[in-house]
């Protein structure tokens, strides 16, 4: 399982810099609002007494965007549905599924019942049985937290046994990736991927840009090297991942070893990685290990003035997402967005 080391930072925050925000990053909220809206998606949120959440779910609710029920005693918010766990009858119901998942774990009855009313269980047991489309929470709680509620009580999706994350990065420039739009993975979860991990992020990381950029994945296993032109046990991974993937999602296109420049720049690519149908095009970009990601999407942020939108939790069964304790009202309704489209999206795929 990862270990949620989550750093991340909320999406579309520019008070910290001077550069605008790019346009690939506003007509991608746009048109997530646009999917969104008409799907009427219900997202929870388990921290529904933060004045921050109140005002992200009245505008999703003024706008007419999703549906937000708030976990918490009953407040003034128009147009927002509250639930106080201590008083729903369907307690009952979430810790008999709480309790059916975890007792091989040796948890009790009455332990479920105790911890099913904490309200970041609550709120996925909601998603969990279908009361609610999504959670987005993290306001008030660690990202461990978060993520362990959706483990214990939603789960990973069918052949998956990892929990990872993605950014979607925004660029000025869009002759990258998909006009300008590019999927980063894993920058937050999962610190040192053995060849297997990263083989099931490549994957996972797919399907986002597939499910959310609307584009489909070219995806770069990213290296120092380019095809074996260094020699490394680093390296040796990324070959090794590379045929996990060819042998579990056939279909999917994908290269490695890629180094960045050979993943990005067409004409790079053609001299690196000559016949290759991603280098120089690529939309998704799969980091060795944690220390390359972090570093990656913080200095494309930071120096290119990209806009960092997530991050996306991946490999659950149904949308869980984790923001950050610093959260802005608009980072929690954009996560609100992405969470909608991504419980539409699972559900078209059978999630």
């Amino acid at each position: 399982m990862a270990h949620p080391a989550m750093d991340r930072r909320a999406c579309l925050s520019y008070h910290w810099n001077a550069m605008p925000v790019p346009e690939s990053a506003a007509e991608f909220i746009s048109s997530l609002i646009a999917r969104a809206r008409p799907l009427q998606k219900r997202i929870v949120f388990p921290e529904g007494s933060d004045p921050r959440v109140q005002a992200a779910a009245e505008r999703l609710a003024r706008e007419g965007i999703a549906q937000p029920i708030l976990i918490g005693p009953k407040a003034a918010v128009r147009g927002v549905k509250f639930v106080d766990p201590s008083a729903s009858d369907r307690l009952r119901k979430y810790a008999g599924v709480l309790y059916e998942r975890r007792r091989a774990r040796g948890i009790t009855q009455m332990e479920a019942e105790q911890i099913a009313g904490k309200p970041l269980y609550f709120a996925a047991l909601m998603v969990a049985v279908g009361d609610a489309d999504g959670s987005v929470g993290g306001v008030a709680n660690t990202t461990p937290d978060t993520v362990r509620a959706a483990l214990h009580a939603v789960g990973t999706a069918p052949g998956i046994h990892l929990i990872s994350s993605a950014y979607i990065m925004a660029l000025h420039n869009r002759e990258f990736g998909h006009n300008g739009l590019i999927a980063f993975a894993d920058c937050s979860v999962v610190i040192d991927p053995g060849r297997v991990e990263l083989a099931e992020i490549a994957i996972a990381t797919a399907e986002t840009t597939r499910r959310l950029i609307g584009a489909e994945p070219a995806v770069a296993l990213l290296s120092f090297s380019t095809r074996r032109s260094g020699r490394h046990a680093h390296v040796e991974k990324i070959v090794e991942a590379l045929r996990v993937v060819r042998e579990r999602a056939p279909g999917l296109n994908i290269d490695g070893e890629l180094q960045l420049d050979a993943a990005l720049v067409p004409e790079v690519g053609r001299s690196k990685a000559p016949g290759s149908t991603v280098a120089g095009r690529a939309n998704t970009l799969i980091f060795p290990d944690l220390n390359a990601g972090n570093i990656g999407y913080k200095l494309v942020q930071r120096l290119a003035g990209a806009a960092a939108i997530g991050p996306v939790l991946q490999g659950l069964a149904k949308p869980v997402n984790d923001i950050s304790r610093g959260a802005s009202v608009d980072d929690i309704f954009h996560a609100a967005i992405l969470t909608a489209v991504q419980a539409a999206s699972a559900r078209s795929a059978g999630a």
